[in-house]
């Protein structure tokens, strides 16, 4: 891995100009289509006319592109996506999953560790 996974980058190979947006519904977890929807709605209805153009602008100018390999699996990506936005929550997603792993391995180690006299003829048969 050559970057940060809780940094923001442009997106470029879904990218229909500079991959500001795609960086966007990337980072955000928002489809793509929306944030360009939203963007050109703010552009055209003259609320961010100034203010949104700039804006992309200035962020193509300043982040860089997201390194290839930055994610393994989509689900890593959407793991890392709700770190960036509620790093509170995923800790505790985290945290759900150990004890969930942890009270499962108990389980197999009672199974096993138990006078299980049945395993224990099948394993002897088998010899």
């Amino acid at each position: 891995m050559s970057g940060s996974r809780t940094k923001f980058y442009l997106d470029k190979q879904n990218e229909k100009f500079k991959g500001v947006c795609a960086g966007i519904a990337d980072y955000t977890g928002i489809e793509v289509l929306w944030v360009r929807v939203a963007v050109v709605l703010l552009t055209v209805s003259g609320v961010g006319m100034p203010w949104v153009p700039l804006a992309y602008f200035l962020v193509a100018w300043m982040a860089s592109a997201k390194p290839t390999g930055l994610y393994d699996t989509p689900e890593d990506a959407k793991f890392w996506q709700g770190v960036r936005t509620n790093p509170k929550r995923s800790t505790a997603e985290v945290r759900s999953k150990f004890r969930e792993l942890d009270k499962r391995l108990a389980d197999i180690e009672t199974f096993y560790t138990s006078r299980n006299t049945q395993l224990a003829s099948e394993i002897d048969s088998l010899r």
